[in-house]
């Protein structure tokens, strides 16, 4: 799936995944290592959304923006319970910040194509994620793998 418009393991922050931000210091911008959150999520551990949500406001308050993580906590609860409640697999949760904004990406093993359900009045409320994801995420999609695929939003440097 394109780009689409709006319509458990070790914490890494201020580590490079080979992307580069461009910092301003007094006028003059310098290459300097992104920093990310690579975190990896066992299989069915909900335990992990909580702990992807404290991990991510503490990587957006190290980058200085500790007021606007709400919405990026949102939809990384989203990302993040999808790929443990409807695969049978470990995951693997990345955040990224850089001069564009942050990008977050939740990898799993599994090739299903996860796809927003228009919610139903009188539903409960699962399957409402992706539609979420879509309302409010700046881009958002899906990169498929050899194993399994890559789901994924932005949030611009503005909202980030």
């Amino acid at each position: 799936m394109k780009s689409q418009a709006r319509g458990g393991g070790p914490v890494t922050v201020g580590a490079s995944s080979g992307e580069t931000a461009e910092a301003e210091a007094a006028g003059v911008a310098e290459r300097v290592p992104a920093p990310q959150l690579r975190r990896r999520l066992g299989r069915a551990d909900l335990r992990a959304v909580p702990e992807a949500r404290r991990a991510l406001r503490e990587l957006l308050r190290h980058w200085g923006r500790p007021d606007t993580s709400e919405v990026a906590e949102l939809l990384t609860s989203e990302l993040v319970t999808n790929a443990l409640v409807h695969t049978d697999d470990d995951a693997i949760l990345t955040a990224t910040v850089s001069s564009h904004g942050l990008r977050v990406e939740v990898r799993d093993f599994v090739a299903r194509t996860p796809r927003p359900r228009v919610p139903v009045a009188g539903e409960d409320t699962h399957g409402r994620g992706l539609v979420l994801v879509q309302s409010l995420a700046d881009a958002w999609g899906v990169l498929p793998h050899k194993e399994g695929k890559s789901v994924w939003f932005e949030l611009g440097a503005q909202a980030a």
